[in-house]
């Protein structure tokens, strides 16, 4: 793959690739558009093809927080046409990385010493590109070690590139008004904090020391000593992506084990810890030889405060959903219903709400849940198609809930997918024995 000797980091220059993005999207409408004209009946099928390519070959070549929203959007797999998921999806694993001069200028910059100096054995080239960084293996005393290289520029460039990606994602979200705001601020602050690596390095460190009790899940050590604010070094684990080993075949044994190590990892941060690894894509795991778990990236963990976590807790409590007076009294403080809303809103947004968390929160209501199910994943795809196409919900404000509905809903639809990937059946109160 072509490597980058220079990636755009002002913000003219940034919304200079987007603007010729935009330009390669009006050709891909204007071809569609006469197409239609001698086939009516023709699909948008062609359309969202070349525009999911031009799209992610613009972001690309920007990495950064424009590439990390595709990433974002690729886990929402019922939101969006499978042309984009496909493409997007790729930001996960495969955009093109730095060029060895541009690696060594910047371990200059922040370590202070030319990669060759700190380490025994360093590979020029990355073994893994992503959205913020990419990852070199290298040697040090006996250790393999993997070395994660933040790409110039990110930083500095994410309010620029939200306000870029924002009519974009108003549009496909239905946003609304002054209140999407919230939205994007979390998105913003959650993505700033993705790339302090040492606010990583120091949240890497207390939540695997956390999470070590939890049996079949292993971690990296971080090393400080070869890290800084754009630069984060930790021990090589050897595995093969989540995606790929339940793509290969498993045992269902197997696909169990992991699944009840996975669930149990994230229900522990999440009522233990009050804080959760946010990003359960299957970039971030790995499964060992041994058929244990490793979690390899701790960017974005999201801090879950008293205020959502107990009434969207008490939301999962199958006796609250069913009783009227306290489901209505916390969607009003989850937001979700406002003071504004009219009897129409309150009567259609009350019911939509109940059928979502009704079948959201199902696997809290049995002792046991399987979540390769197609029964489950038969009713999610039939509410998400049937809400997709629902012209009521097109006219109405859809800036509904917490800002921290973004990042836990992001949790669990991705953990929920990696669940059903794995097949797995869990027992869903053992992560409990770990608590305090």
């Amino acid at each position: 793959m072509k490597t980058l000797d220079k990636i755009p980091t002002g913000k003219i220059e940034r919304a200079g690739k987007l603007v010729k993005t935009g330009v390669k999207i009006g050709g891909n409408y204007a071809k569609y558009y006469s197409k239609k004209l001698v086939n009516p009946n023709l699909s948008k099928d062609e359309l969202n093809e070349d525009n999911a390519g031009d799209i992610y070959d613009g972001l690309k070549s920007l990495k950064g927080s424009a590439l990390k929203v595709a990433q974002m959007l690729s886990m929402e797999k019922n939101l969006l046409p499978s042309a984009y998921v496909e493409k997007f999806s790729l930001s996960q694993f495969s955009v093109p990385p730095l060029s060895a001069p541009l690696v060594r200028k910047t371990f200059k910059k922040y370590l202070g010493k030319f990669p060759e100096e700190i380490f025994d054995t360093f590979e020029r080239d990355s073994v893994n590109a992503a959205s913020i960084g990419q990852v070199h293996k290298a040697t040090k005393d006996g250790r393999k070690l993997a070395v994660k290289i933040q790409y110039p520029g990110v930083a500095e460039s994410i309010s620029s590139d939200l306000a870029i990606v924002k009519p974009i994602a108003i549009r496909m979200f239905n946003l609304q008004g002054k209140d999407s705001d919230k939205y994007f601020k979390e998105v913003e602050n959650k993505l700033v904090e993705e790339t302090n690596y040492i606010l990583e390095l120091k949240q890497s460190k207390e939540i695997t020391e956390a999470c070590a009790v939890i049996p079949n899940m292993e971690f990296p050590k971080y090393y400080e000593e070869l890290s800084s604010e754009r630069i984060i070094t930790m021990d090589w684990m050897k595995g093969v992506h989540l995606s790929e080993f339940a793509k290969a075949g498993f045992a269902q044994k197997i696909g169990n084990k992991l699944g009840q190590a996975l669930w149990d990892f994230y229900m522990f941060q999440i009522h233990g810890l009050r804080k959760v690894h946010a990003d359960p894509h299957p970039g971030n795991f790995l499964v060992s030889k041994e058929n244990t778990l490793i979690a390899i990236d701790f960017g974005c963990i999201k801090e879950i405060p008293d205020e959502f976590y107990i009434p969207y807790f008490e939301l999962a409590k199958k006796e609250n959903i069913n009783s009227d007076e306290i489901f209505m009294e916390k969607l009003y403080e989850l937001e979700i219903l406002t003071p504004t809303d009219s009897q129409k809103e309150l009567d259609f947004f009350t019911a939509l709400f109940k059928e979502m968390l009704s079948l959201f929160t199902s696997p809290f209501h049995e002792e046991e849940f399987d979540f390769g199910s197609d029964v489950f994943w038969a009713k999610i795809a039939d509410l998400s198609e049937r809400y997709s196409k629902d012209e009521q919900i097109r006219k109405m404000n859809g800036n509904r809930g917490s800002k921290h509905f973004l990042y836990m809903n992001r949790t669990f639809f991705g953990l929920y997918n990696l669940l059903h990937d794995l097949k797995a059946k869990v027992t869903v109160n053992n992560f409990r024995q770990y608590l305090d």
